[in-house]
């Protein structure tokens, strides 16, 4: 009886080949959920970008009513923080929170008065995570509708 005892107490802790055989586990589930998780990240910073592309746009056309012109090129999207020359007696703005000039990658939106995504009227553009024209998936260029 008294070796049963003993032979008990040495069997209460995990073998090698047990411990292992967890870690390759969790290792193989870590490999196929880490990588999902983090393309639904690029995901939500895109839709993160077109929403606030939506607040510029709000605040161009506030600005256009109150100034009769959209911002030049020259001016860009800083003619909703700062009045431009022309217009200061019109201008009342702030028109916007300096943050929302920066999409979710920390770069500057870019804004065209003569749009060339949509003709006749001004793009609002992001080139996206890697900040430079082109690219795909968290790369790829946002352009506002």
């Amino acid at each position: 009886m008294r070796n049963n005892r003993r032979c008990n107490r040495r069997r209460k802790g995990f073998t090698l080949i047990e411990l292992l055989t967890v870690v390759i586990i969790i290792t193989m589930l870590a490999a196929f959920v880490v990588p999902r998780m983090f393309k639904g990240l690029g995901k939500a910073k895109r839709d993160i970008a077109r929403s606030k592309m939506a607040i510029l746009d709000s605040a161009l056309g506030q600005f256009y009513y109150d100034c009769g012109r959209m911002p030049m090129d020259e001016e860009g999207l800083d003619a909703l923080l700062t009045p431009p020359v022309d217009v200061e007696e019109k201008w009342n703005g702030r028109y916007l929170k300096p943050s929302d000039i920066l999409d979710p990658w920390g770069s500057p939106y870019m804004y065209f008065s003569e749009g060339m995504v949509n003709i006749g009227s001004y793009d609002i553009v992001s080139f996206g995570a890697d900040g430079a024209e082109g690219g795909e998936d968290d790369n790829e260029d946002i352009y506002n509708d």
